[in-house]
């Protein structure tokens, strides 16, 4: 058994596209009109045959009191690996992305949080060399 699927909930597929595509640097993998919606995932171009993450459309009414309440105490919805925290972080302030959590060490990882401009927090992290 392994992990195919994993998804985010997004306010709009369009918008979280372009920022997972060209600020994060993921690559679309499927994008299948499904009336309203679509069949809408991304792959990391190091493993673009690895774990696919779908754009989910966040129209459950269940979604909206979830994610609030997830930004409100400062919660992230999913965390990325990244090799250099710091360096991501810093790549990502130039391309206009809004952190709020910088690269904080927390033991034996290193994490920064940031708003994916489509209702969520994602984190990044990374096993500090010493851990």
């Amino acid at each position: 058994m392994r992990i195919n699927l994993a998804s985010v909930l997004v306010s709009d597929q369009a918008k979280a596209l372009e920022f997972y595509t060209k600020k994060l640097g993921f690559v679309k993998k499927n994008d299948v009109p499904m009336g309203e919606f679509s069949w809408l995932t991304i792959v990391s171009p190091e493993e673009p045959e690895g774990v696919e993450l779908v754009l989910e459309p966040a129209n459950h009414p269940a979604v909206k009191p979830f994610r609030d309440a997830l930004v409100a105490d400062g919660i992230p919805f999913t965390s990325f690996a990244v090799a250099d925290v710091q360096a991501e972080y810093e790549r990502l302030v130039g391309l206009g992305v809004e952190f709020t959590q910088p690269p904080t060490a927390m033991g034996p990882v290193t994490t920064a949080v940031f708003d994916d401009t489509c209702g969520n927090l994602i984190q990044i992290a990374a096993m500090n060399e010493d851990a």
